[in-house]
């Protein structure tokens, strides 16, 4: 299957065909050969842990909001948007997908904003989302959205791994993040840079920075650290459940808008299941509902990122027309529909 490359530099744009052996059949699901069985016990410190949080973050967003300083919340706000930028423009189409190529710089910066996250383990997040896309809505899927809305969310860091997931997610292949000496570095030392980044930084900046209370802004980063949890989990739950499927009928992921909005162009998740190595993930044109392809180009046009992969439009109207629901994308080129013209 052809795409375009595009290869930004500070003046010029090119645009190359590749030939169909760049399409790498693993980026296509698959199914399991036989229905997986097996226990998933809980795992209490979980359960309690995400409670405490959410009860935390919603309780003193809803009591204490007008306490804290107009400076607090505009940071914590950033914050939180650049730290999403580490796992959108990073972990997620940087590395777990290589849909485009970055420079040394631009690899440090992404795995610095993604341990200002305080998600996992580098190779763990990838090898988790490899997992997903190769085997996804089967029981070797770590959040099959088959399981219903919650298990998707968040129940599934709430129990071991089913047993089809490690099973199945060993076999993936992570030769090239296990190569990538910044990856090895971050997560070498990770529980220490991710702590510093996620935790305490965020904290003493507004205390030291303006004066905040110490109570407000710890509390301000749970409130952004649930927030940033939950605007992930969107992508896992609702993405696979509501809003059309204009490229591919036969799949869960959907087209959905407001998780778009609140996870920087992730809820395009149709296209993105249909076109994993796309760096946009997505077909939109703009930037509206998409600032993360907006955050790769910039770098591109600034030399720190290039090789950028995305699908011809023939490829995406021809898989949109043979596979899709028949609905326009509302947010894409709009000719997703079999009789319609352009």
């Amino acid at each position: 299957m052809p795409y375009e490359t595009r290869m930004y530099s500070s003046t010029i744009t090119q645009v190359e065909q590749a030939s169909d052996n760049d399409f790498e059949e693993d980026d296509m699901p698959s199914a399991l050969p036989c229905h997986e069985d097996g226990e998933q016990p809980f795992i209490w410190r979980n359960i309690l842990g995400l409670a405490v949080l959410h009860v935390l973050a919603v309780s003193n967003f809803i009591l204490y909001y007008d306490q804290g300083k107009l400076n607090t919340w505009i940071f914590t706000i950033i914050w939180g948007l650049t730290a999403g930028l580490g796992i959108t423009a990073g972990a997620h189409r940087l590395w777990a997908h290589r849909s485009y190529a970055a420079k040394l710089p631009l690899r440090i910066f992404l795995a610095v904003l993604f341990c200002m996250a305080g998600m996992t383990h580098f190779h763990k997040w990838i090898r988790d989302h490899r997992t997903h896309h190769k085997y996804t809505e089967t029981s070797a899927d770590p959040h099959n959205a088959n399981r219903g809305f919650f298990f998707s969310h968040v129940g599934w860091l709430m129990m071991k791994r089913h047993p089809a997931v490690k099973m199945y997610g060993s076999k993936i292949d992570m030769s090239d993040i296990e190569a990538d000496p910044v990856i090895r570095f971050f997560d070498k030392y990770y529980e220490l840079i991710m702590c510093s980044l996620t935790f305490v930084m965020p904290t003493l900046i507004p205390v030291y920075g303006w004066n905040e209370t110490w109570y407000v802004a710890i509390h301000a980063v749970i409130i952004r650290y649930v927030w940033l949890l939950n605007a992930t989990f969107l992508v896992n739950s609702f993405a696979h459940m509501w809003g059309n499927r204009p490229y591919n009928r036969n799949i869960k992921p959907t087209e959905n808008g407001t998780v778009s909005f609140f996870t920087l162009g992730e809820g395009w998740h149709n296209y993105h299941h249909s076109f994993p190595w796309d760096y946009k993930a997505a077909e939109l044109p703009g930037y509206g509902l998409n600032p993360s392809t907006a955050f790769i180009e910039t770098m591109a046009f600034l030399g720190l990122a290039y090789d950028l992969k995305t699908p011809s439009r023939e490829l995406v109207e021809k898989v949109s027309i043979n596979k899709g629901d028949g609905s326009a994308s509302n947010w894409g080129l709009d000719h997703h529909q079999p009789n319609k013209k352009q």
